[in-house]
């Protein structure tokens, strides 16, 4: 699994932190969307899919 994130987009909703907190964090500065693992392991793929789909921006990518 591959993970891009576009941070242009990124609201600073922490959604993605909420859903998947091992693959996602915040920027203490702006709240934008921190990616801490790109390439998580297959066990956390329902938590990333998990938070693409709260992202209200639509800033996360996954790709299996």
């Amino acid at each position: 699994m591959k993970i891009t994130i576009d941070e242009d987009k990124c609201v600073g909703a922490g959604q993605c932190v909420l859903a998947a907190g091992e693959v996602f964090d915040q920027r203490e500065d702006d709240g934008i969307v921190a990616l801490l693992n790109p390439a998580p392991s297959q066990e956390l793929l329902a938590e990333v899919e998990d938070a693409a789909a709260r992202c209200p921006a639509l800033a996360i990518e996954v790709e299996k």
